[in-house]
């Protein structure tokens, strides 16, 4: 069987356990999952991942949301560090901009909301200016996945089948995603996929990052630093033009780390773009940092790319936010692990075609700590 990995592609983002229990890698949460409600008539649950140092990462089932990231700061108080609502409403409302959601089967945009692939032409849901965004209408956000916690381990694996025809899809395509707390305050994704008719695949995690943990109102005093020399240039609906450009005196540049404010009024609409790693295979990509808080996370993963957004459409209108937080604009930032836009419909770009007898696989880990 072959191996797909991000790597060999480019080259060819409220329950406390009960006492919980120690192992080699982690402290296992033994408390059973929260009720969060229901959708479409399934139950929504809430399960708890937490170490030996007390870090905290609360996941759904619906949407394979994270609702919490709790890490401490360099005075030790805890705070939540992702953008999230006080119940199920709110990631249910119409305009909920992913928090903390699972992503696919094809994560960021597909030109015109429409590919060819073997000759055949595929029609998507145009839900994005008339292109196709982060899945379709309904994505692999809006599902319901099989939940299981590993015995012995912080870890939770999630599935889902994703049927043919889908959003428009082609293949009947198995998922399986699992989220692991580490022993070293890292929460580790690893994403496994296979289908019975080749298909696009770009999956990914659209968790919104505020290491203050509510007390900035914004991220643009996060300072920044991404290991990628390249960018791909988009045009005004947020499509790759198909250029792979250097960031080097652009707005663009975070191979030195700055904060994200810096340079973000020099880029129409804020950051929205995707960035091209100069690693190969797995490895370290970049850092966010947080002076006031000290809160510091470094990300690394086998992709080839990071969609670094900076909320730019957040507004402070969203309803059931955490304690009544209003998320306006760059309240939040995401780094999500991919493969490129509209890949496709760019042939220049790595591929992300999975075909039958093929096993994708990817793997991003962001580590937290204090500085």
């Amino acid at each position: 069987m072959t191996i797909i990995s991000g790597s060999l592609i480019a080259t060819s983002c409220n329950s406390a356990g009960k006492k919980a229990e120690e192992s080699t890698d982690s402290v296992a949460t033994t408390a059973a999952p929260q009720p969060y409600g229901h959708v479409d008539g399934q139950e929504v649950l809430q399960y708890t991942l937490t170490n030996a140092n007390g870090i905290v990462v609360k996941v759904l089932n619906y949407g394979g949301v994270i609702t919490d990231i709790i890490t401490p700061d360099r005075d030790g108080n805890k705070g939540n560090i992702v953008l999230s609502y006080d119940s199920l409403a709110g990631y249910l409302q119409k305009g909920n901009p992913y928090f903390g959601t699972l992503v696919g089967r094809y994560g960021n945009r597909i030109a015109k909301a429409t590919f060819q692939l073997d000759g055949q032409t595929y029609k998507l849901a145009a839900n994005d200016h008339g292109n196709t965004l982060h899945g379709g209408m309904k994505g692999f956000d809006k599902v319901v996945w099989k939940a299981t916690p590993q015995p012995g381990d912080s870890s939770l694996v999630l599935e889902y089948t994703s049927k043919d025809g889908e959003e428009g899809y082609p293949g009947n395509l198995q998922v399986q995603v699992t989220y692991t707390l580490t022993a070293d305050n890292a929460l580790k994704i690893e994403y496994a996929a296979t289908t019975d008719k080749a298909t696009p695949v770009n999956l990914t995690q659209h968790t919104y990052f505020n290491l203050s943990a509510g007390k900035d109102a914004n991220i643009l005093d996060h300072v920044l630093q991404l290991n990628a020399s390249n960018y791909t240039p988009v045009d005004d609906l947020l499509i790759p033009t198909g250029k792979i450009s250097p960031v080097k005196g652009t707005p663009m540049d975070f191979t030195a780390a700055k904060k994200i404010g810096q340079d973000i009024g020099k880029v129409k609409g804020g950051y929205d773009h995707n960035w091209v790693f100069d690693k190969q295979g797995f490895d370290t990509v970049g850092s966010l940092y947080h002076e006031a808080s000290g809160r510091y996370m470094t990300m690394a993963t086998s992709e080839p790319a990071v969609q670094f957004y900076s909320g730019n459409f957040l507004d402070g209108s969203l309803d059931y936010t955490r304690d009544g937080a209003k998320y306006v604009q760059h309240a939040g930032m995401c780094l999500e692990a991919q493969h490129f836009p509209d890949s496709p419909n760019q042939p220049s770009f790595p591929n992300t075609i999975l075909k039958p007898g093929e096993r994708y696989t990817q793997t991003t880990v962001y580590q937290f700590g204090v500085k």
